[in-house]
This record gives structure tokens, sequence and C-alpha cells, in this order.
């Protein structure tokens, strides 16, 4: 069965973009759309919906708020509602408030479609999804409160060369295909070639994995920037 999605966004072009890029993919259904937090509420307890795609800043309840009553209902009754907050705002502030209201994930708005439809999918079926843009800027922000586990031993045993640890740095600093290809004079095919070798010898799932195996690793280290910033 495709996965049932509610959208939440306060502008109907966005929402329209949404559903179309949804409604474009055999695992997933748009069952209703809400334009602030209190339609959302109002909307999944009357829907029940797998997926909520929830805007962060909305005018009255925004979605923060939305999400943490939202989940406050579901959790008693047993249903399963997984919230993913889409955003076009990359500031740790919301992503940390987001995902202690409860949400399973955290997209920007500008994510690549096959991006959103495979959020969708990992967080209906109980994944977390994390944008590594966001993600590089949590971890730069929590990661020294972290004990160090890396030793010498595990760098030496790095299987990458150095093309391909330039290349999982600035996945880490939450770059994207194009300004990786840019940055390195290459082209964007070389460097998704680059991704896919990485993940594979590392034995990681997805650039989310990527990154956090770039700060547990030392190759990045919190507060560090590349020549762009």
């Amino acid at each position: 069965m495709p996965v049932s999605v509610l959208l939440v966004d306060d502008q109907p072009l966005v929402r329209a973009g949404f559903r179309m890029i949804l409604e474009a993919s055999p695992w997933a259904s748009v069952v209703g759309e809400a334009s602030d937090g209190r339609e959302a509420v109002a909307a999944a307890r009357r829907l029940l919906p797998d997926v909520v795609l929830m805007d962060v800043r909305m005018p009255g309840m925004d979605g923060v708020e939305a999400t943490r009553r939202i989940l406050d209902w579901a959790r008693p009754l047993g249903h399963r509602v997984r919230i993913l907050v889409l955003t076009t705002f990359d500031l740790d502030e919301y992503a940390v408030e987001t995902l202690r209201a409860g949400a399973r994930g955290f997209l920007l708005k500008d994510s690549p479609p096959e991006e959103l439809i495979g959020a969708v999918e990992t967080v209906a079926a109980g994944g977390s999804v994390i944008s590594p843009q966001v993600l590089a800027r949590l971890l730069d922000r929590y990661a020294p409160l972290l004990p160090s586990v890396v030793d010498e031993a595990a760098r030496a045993a790095d299987p990458l060369t150095d093309r391909e640890r330039e290349v999982l740095r600035l996945v880490a600093r939450g770059r994207s295909n194009a300004e990786i290809a840019a940055r390195l004079v290459v082209g964007e095919t070389t460097v998704k070639s680059h991704v896919g070798r990485i993940l594979t010898k590392l034995g990681l799932r997805d650039r989310v994995q990527a990154v956090v195996h770039a700060y547990e690793s030392g190759l990045v280290r919190p507060g560090e920037r590349d020549e762009q910033g």
C-alpha cells in the first residue's frame, strides 16, 4: 500500500509542488493538506496519515507545536503517525526543537525530489532522516560534548583514497553534489560515483551516516570550515 501523506505548509504553491513530487511516485499518496498548525492537528486526527510533511514557520501555531500536539494525541491511541519536517531554514535550533517534539526527520525544502520520496519511505517504515546540511550544524554544536573514541589504528584502517576523503569531507560540511563538483572541478556524475564508493567501502547506508562517520573518524572536526565557509 502507498504511504499516506498529509501536507502542511502555509504556501499553496509549496504544497502543490510537494503533491506533484509525491504523486509521481507509486510509493506515496497525498490524502490531505493543511495551511497552518491548527489545521494540521485537526487533519491528522481525521485522516490518520502515515506521514505528515510539516512546515516549521507558519502563522498561528507553528510546526513544532503542531508536531507535539499530533504525537501527544496519537501515542496513547496507538496511531503510528510520523512527522517529517520540511523548512527553508537550516538553523539548528529549529531542528532540535522539532526533534525534541517527536519528529522523525528534518529536511530542507530544496532537497532533490528523490531525497524527499526516500525520506517519506524511510520515516513511514520507522526510520529517521536528517538533511546532511542540518546534521553537520547539529554535530558542530553537540559533538564537542561527546567523548572521543577515535584511535590511530582505526584511522590507519581507513580504506578511502585521498580524493574520496576529500569528497567525504565536503559531504560532511553539507555540500551538495553540484557544489562538490564545482569545488573539485569535476563532473557531478563523477562526484556521485565517489559518494557511492565511499558508502560501499565504509558500509554506510546514506549521506547522513557518511556525515556522522566523518565526525566520528576525526576527518571533520566541530567548527571546522572549508574555504567556502
